[in-house]
């Protein structure tokens, strides 16, 4: 869950976006990225935790703009591009979509908690030696994000948060790793 990714910079090509669609083609028939296939794009499988199942499926929801339950071709370039080429404020808004579990454009404590419990149990699970106690990086979250002390943490509270400091900023924003993972399936095609 690292914040920083060696291809971050890398530049994506027509031909890379073509080898893509041929590997999309193949890899979903359909035409769409189903759930089940999207977790297997990221290692998530029958012994995954609950946790990592489930923020895949934060994760996948936000990629699915149109709401039908499956990630079409268009939808999917857009989020390799965010991944691979977005701006951090972009990237900000897609990790409050992902917070955002409800979709009603602010984040509950509740919708914070929970999000910053899988991230630890999946940072626990790749290191043991983790430990944090989850209410207390949620009350820093909000003491420092909800600037109106409405108990709701609003996009422009999220991303002026993020921003302003370096430990709000690795908690909140979200990063997968897929940047490695697109341009590996890229160069397999070469």
């Amino acid at each position: 869950m690292g914040q920083a990714g060696s291809s971050t910079d890398a530049e994506v090509t027509l031909q890379d976006i073509q080898e893509l669609y041929g590997k999309f083609a193949k890899e979903c028939p359909s035409g769409n990225l189903h759930l089940h296939e999207f977790k297997r794009i990221f290692g998530v499988n029958s012994s995954s935790t609950e946790e990592e199942a489930a923020y895949m499926e934060n994760v996948f929801r936000s990629f699915d703009t149109n709401k039908d339950g499956k990630i079409d071709f268009m939808e999917f370039v857009a989020a390799v591009n965010l991944i691979l080429r977005g701006k951090l404020v972009d990237k900000l808004k897609w990790s409050f979509k992902v917070y955002d579990t409800d979709g009603n454009g602010c984040l509950t404590r509740q919708e914070v908690r929970h999000i910053i419990k899988i991230i630890n149990k999946i940072r626990r699970h790749g290191n043991p030696s983790v430990t944090e106690n989850i209410d207390d990086i949620c009350d820093r979250i909000f003491e420092l994000v909800d600037k109106n002390r409405d108990s709701q943490i609003s996009l422009e509270e999220f991303i002026e948060g993020a921003e302003k400091d370096p430990w709000l900023m690795e908690q909140l924003k979200l990063d997968l790793g897929p940047s490695d993972w697109f341009m590996k399936q890229t160069k397999k095609s070469s």
